[in-house]
C-alpha cells in the first residue's frame, strides 16, 4: 500500500466504503469485490478496502472492538503490541510521572494509542511514510498525539528542564519487510545488530532521557541486559510476546522479571530476587518426587526457573529444560502441575508396550530439551485404544527420559 492509497481510504468515499463493509468473510470476498466494482467503485479502492477489512478481522484478537476503527499494514499488525500489554507499558510511564513520550519506531501506533489514552502527550515517529500515515489515522481521537516521518537516530529529543518529565518508547523493527517464513508471516530478526533503529541507538536514547523503554524479541540474551535496567519478558495466554528493557525511573527492580498475563485479566509477576541462588538439578530418574511443574514460557525465557524450585522445594530436571520435579504439591499460579505416575528412560519399544498394556490410544506429547519429533514418535508407537494419556519427553542428568503424567 502506498501513501496515495491511504489518503483515498481516509477520504469521504474511501472511509465510507470501508465502514460499510460487512464482517470479513474470505469465502465471499471475491463476490463482494465484484459487486462493489459493478456499483461504480474504483477497482484499486475496492481492493484496498477489502484488504483493510481482512486485516481488521485479524486484528480483533489484539485490539478487540478498537480494530473496527483502525487501519493496518500486514507487517505492522504482526509487530503491533496487543491492547492489554500496551496498556501496561503506558501505565508504567504514567506511574513514573512522565508527561511526554517520544515513540520512536511507532509502527501503526498501538503503544502510542495506549499512551495517549492515559492523557500523555505523544510524538509518534516512524521512518516509513505509509506506516506513519496509518499511525496518524489510528491516533486521530487524541489531539495531544501527533505523528512524524523520520528516523530515531535523527530525531531531536528534549534537553534540560523539558526533558525531566519526558520519556521515550522504542520498538525496533524485528522483521524483514517482504520476506515471509513458512507460515506466511514476515520473517523475524533475532540478532541485536540487525535491529532498526540499532541497539546502539536504543542505548544512546536511554542515556539522554530519564524514562526509556524498548520492546525487543523474546530471544533477547540475558547477557545483554544493561546494568541497572530491568528486562521483563511478557506472555499472554501462554505465548511469549516480548522482552521489554526498562531504564531510569521506569525500572521497578533491576534484573530480569517475567509477567504472565491471562485472557481473564490475571497478571502474575516473577522476579529474579525470588529465585534459588543455585538452581538444584534432579539427582536421578527414580528420585524425582510425585509432582512435575511446568512454568509459563515467559518464566523460562527470563531464566527464572529458580523461582519455581524455590516455591516448590523441587529440582529442575536438567539444565535449561524448565521442568521442575518435587515431592510437595504446591499451588503456583504461573506453572502447570502434573502427577508423575511413571518415569523411565526413553525407549520406543518399551514405551509402546507400556502404553498398549494400558489401552492408550490418544496421546498428548509434551517435550523440552530433546531432539525427538513428537509426530514421528506417535507413528512409531502405533497406539490403539480408548484411554487418553500425557507424556513428557525431556532430560534428566543429560539422558533422554519419558514421564507419564496426569494433569492436576
Amino acid at each position: 500500500m502506498d501513501l496515495r492509497t491511504v489518503e483515498r481510504l481516509v477520504s469521504g468515499e474511501g472511509w465510507g466504503l470501508l465502514q460499510s463493509l460487512p464482517p470479513y468473510d474470505e469465502s465471499s470476498a471475491m463476490v463482494l469485490g465484484e459487486r462493489l466494482r459493478a456499483a461504480g467503485f474504483d477497482a484499486d479502492l475496492v481492493a484496498a478496502a477489502l484488504t483493510q477489512s481482512r486485516l481488521r478481522a485479524k486484528a480483533v484478537d489484539k485490539f478487540g472492538t478498537f480494530a473496527a476503527g483502525m487501519m493496518f499494514t500486514a507487517d505492522g499488525l504482526e509487530q503491533a503490541t496487543r491492547l492489554e500489554v500496551a496498556a501496561r507499558h503506558a501505565q508504567r510511564f504514567r506511574d513514573a510521572g512522565v508527561q511526554q513520550v517520544w515513540d520512536l519506531g511507532c509502527g501503526i501506533g498501538s503503544d502510542a494509542m495506549a499512551l495517549a489514552g492515559l492523557d500523555l502527550t505523544v510524538t509518534a515517529v516512524d521512518a516509513d511514510e505509509v506506516t506513519a500515515a496509518i499511525a496518524g489515522v489510528n491516533l486521530r481521537h487524541w489531539p495531544a498525539a501527533r505523528t512524524r516521518v523520520g528516523q530515531a537516530e535523527h530525531t531531536t529529543l528534549p534537553t534540560g528542564e523539558p526533558a525531566r518529565r519526558a520519556g521515550a518508547w522504542l520498538d525496533p523493527a524485528r522483521r524483514t519487510p517482504g520476506v515471509a517464513d513458512l507460515h506466511g508471516r514476515t520473517r523475524r530478526i533475532f540478532r541485536l545488530d540487525q535491529l532498526s533503529p540499532s541497539w546502539e541507538t536504543v542505548r544512546d536514547v536511554a542515556t539522554r532521557l530519564p524514562a526509556v523503554g524498548a520492546k525487543l524479541s523474546p530471544s533477547f540474551p540475558h547477557g545483554s541486559v544493561p546494568a541497572g535496567s530491568e528486562a521483563q519478558w511478557t506472555s499472554y495466554n501462554g505465548e511469549v510476546l516480548e522482552c521489554v528493557v526498562w531504564w531510569g525511573t521506569l525500572v521497578h527492580q533491576p534484573g530480569r522479571s517475567a509477567l504472565v498475563l491471562t485472557p481473564d485479566g490475571r497478571a502474575d509477576l516473577v522476579r529474579q530476587s525470588q529465585c534459588d541462588p543455585d538452581v538444584p538439578w534432579a539427582e536421578s530418574l527414580d528420585r524425582l518426587g510425585e509432582w512435575l511443574y511446568e512454568p509459563d514460557r515467559a518464566v523460562i525465557r527470563a531464566g527464572l526457573t529458580g523461582a519455581l524450585t524455590a516455591a516448590t522445594g523441587g529440582a529442575e530436571l536438567d539444565s535449561g529444560v524448565g521442568y521442575v520435579a518435587a515431592a510437595r504439591m504446591v499451588e503456583v499460579p504461573w506453572a502447570k502441575r502434573f502427577r508423575i505416575s511413571d518415569a523411565l528412560p526413553l525407549n520406543v519399544k518399551g514405551l509402546r508396550a507400556l502404553l498398549r498394556d494400558r489401552g492408550v490410544g490418544r496421546l498428548t506429547i509434551k517435550k523440552r530439551g530433546v531432539s525427538v519429533e513428537p509426530e514421528q514418535l506417535r507413528r512409531q508407537l502405533r497406539l490403539h485404544g480408548d484411554v487418553e494419556a500425557t507424556i513428557v519427553l525431556t532430560r534428566v542428568q543429560g539422558r533422554q527420559v519419558v514421564l507419564i503424567v496426569h494433569p492436576a
